[in-house]
């Protein structure tokens, strides 16, 4: 037959089966196996790591949910919580600490720009 100026020959098409050692292709098989199963136990891992972490961050997050609303519920009541308070005189005294330091570095700026 004659196509495209080409003879072909009849039957099939594409590559002649190679011979193709049996056993060294029952161990790439069982070897590839083995890897696909250390990747997944590896992936399982990793997730189930994963799961107990955000679990853990939960927990602390809904811990850190109650404390607020007990001291919600204490300020409605009238009293301020002893936490809230240090918070507060504890950031009064942090931005009076700024302060002074803004000021003496102020203060020494204008001392050695006067000192020629």
């Amino acid at each position: 037959q004659v196509v495209g100026g080409k003879v072909k020959k009849p039957g099939k098409r594409g590559r002649k089966p190679a011979k193709i050692d049996l056993k060294a292709k029952l161990e790439r098989s069982r070897q590839s196996a083995r890897e696909c199963r250390a990747r997944k136990k590896l992936r399982y891992q990793y997730l189930e790591e994963l799961v107990s972490s955000r679990e853990r961050a939960i927990c602390a997050l809904r811990e850190e949910l109650e404390m607020y609303k007990q001291w919600c519920m204490a300020m409605d009541q009238g009293k301020i919580p002893s936490e809230i308070k240090a918070l507060l005189t504890g950031e009064e005294q942090g931005k009076a600490q700024q302060n002074s330091t803004k000021l003496a570095k102020a203060g020494k700026t204008e001392a050695n720009s006067s000192n020629p």
